[in-house]
């Protein structure tokens, strides 16, 4: 699904996806039309613009994942700044590409996004994952209760670490002589063990478990 207040800029995305084998089950360019459609539609992957007039783009990205945890979002924004990156990822999106990005671009992005994988503009994962260690550094709130750590086995914990180093699943499965499939399945059973929605959440879980380290 695209989404997107430009109706050149929406149509020409739709037809590049169209083109290139994908199903462009719907379209919008307001963000309360939008939420609605996602909801009917039900997509895989929502390409979202952020500036949308009736409901801002953050806002649409955090209704419908929270509606749907299955739907992947991947930001197309012509803001790089990173304060816009940072809220996109933390209303659910699992990627960001600024609209400068070339077709072929794009739609590698989003066939990434498909399949698991957060995608960045080249320099935005680097912010995004000093964010999230930033976060993990700060205090615990008195309140918070410290539930029983989940059971992984030996195998998921080693492809966590590796998530939370920034890793695609592809990347992952060459380091650790494993096929793609096998990665991403032990990704979903995963986040089931830790309730987590999406790989941005497993990689902010990783990151306040100390993971990341060497």
């Amino acid at each position: 699904m695209v989404v997107d207040d430009h109706p050149m800029w929406r149509d020409a995305v739709a037809r590049d996806l169209a083109h290139a084998g994908f199903e462009v089950v719907a379209t919008a360019g307001e963000g309360r039309e939008a939420v609605r459609r996602a909801r009917a539609a039900a997509p895989q992957v929502l390409v979202l613009d952020l500036n949308l007039p009736g409901l801002p783009g953050v806002e649409v990205c955090r209704e419908v994942v929270t509606a749907d945890p299955g739907v992947r979002v991947m930001v197309l924004s012509a803001s790089g700044e990173h304060a816009d990156v940072l809220e996109a990822v933390k209303s659910g999106a699992t990627g960001y590409l600024v609209k400068s990005a070339g077709r072929e671009e794009l739609l590698d992005a989003v066939r990434r996004t498909a399949a698991g994988d957060p995608v960045f503009t080249p320099g935005l994962a680097g912010l995004v994952l000093g964010e999230f260690r930033r976060l993990a550094a700060e205090p615990a709130s008195a309140d918070a209760r410290t539930p029983a750590p989940p059971q992984l086995t030996a195998r998921e914990t080693e492809v966590l670490r590796l998530v939370a180093k920034g890793l695609s699943y592809r990347q992952i499965a060459d380091r650790l002589v494993l096929s793609h499939r096998t990665v991403q399945n032990h990704v979903q059973n995963t986040l089931g063990k830790l309730q987590l929605h999406n790989r941005v959440e497993l990689v902010r879980y990783a990151i306040e478990q100390g993971l990341d380290g060497d």
